[in-house]
């Protein structure tokens, strides 16, 4: 009996020694920064993931959405040689658009406004720095860089603006990718947030993108990238 008790109080002890503290954080395996679910895509991977997606769009006229196309459809370009891309928001199913008509301080932000990719206004290229190991958008409106516009104040701080010739700290962006979900996530460099999509806004700002969440907590932050064919 003695020897029983002794061996239940050793197995105790050597519980309570394993457990983790109260309150102890959850192990997280997870680089610094990265959401659960999400890994980030370096060069040809993007062209990779979206050439065999079978997520294709043809040019088309505004308010008529094409279908999909199959795997077997025209080759995407490579991601570093600035192959179209159309960017896809999944918070309200619209393209993103650069507004190269908007006036000053606005001019060239992206909404995702579009129902359809109608040209260059809803294309870009997104051109990897193998040294930074970071993405440069490119606005094929105006071929200007995408910026987040950190200095900006109130609900414009943070807005993405194709407004830049070169690509520096401001115009730098990670790209995550989502397995399950198939679907993208963009991570501003210059403030460590994730570019969502503001759908509750109203007036010229509606739709905008901005670098403002710190993780990807929906289809605020989730988008869609389809090669654009034709």
């Amino acid at each position: 009996m003695t020897s029983a008790l002794l061996s239940l109080s050793a197995l105790l002890t050597a519980s309570a020694l394993a457990a983790p503290s109260a309150g102890a954080a959850p192990r997280d395996d997870r680089p610094a920064g990265v959401p659960a679910g999400w890994e980030r895509v370096a060069g040809a991977d993007l062209t990779h993931i979206t050439g065999t997606s079978g997520r294709q769009q043809s040019p088309s006229a505004p308010g008529i959405q094409q279908p999909l196309s199959g795997s077997g459809g025209s080759a995407s370009a490579p991601a570093d040689e600035s192959g179209p891309l159309a960017i896809k928001s999944m918070r309200n199913g619209r393209f993103t658009a650069t507004e190269v008509n908007y006036a000053a301080p606005n001019t060239g932000a992206l909404r995702a406004r579009s129902t359809a990719v109608t040209g260059a206004w809803e294309s870009f290229a997104f051109e990897w720095d193998e040294a930074g190991q970071t993405y440069a958008i490119k606005s094929l409106a105006n071929n200007r860089y995408v910026a987040v516009e950190k200095n900006f104040t109130g609900q414009a701080q943070n807005t993405l603006r194709a407004r830049s010739t070169t690509a520096g700290g401001w115009e730098r962006f990670e790209v995550y990718h989502n397995e399950d979900l198939n679907l993208y996530a963009l991570r501003s460099t210059l403030n460590n947030l994730f570019v969502a999509m503001e759908n509750s806004y109203t007036g010229s700002l509606q739709y905008t993108l901005r670098a403002r969440s710190a993780d990807v907590t929906g289809s605020w932050e989730q988008f869609d990238l389809y090669n654009i064919v034709g």
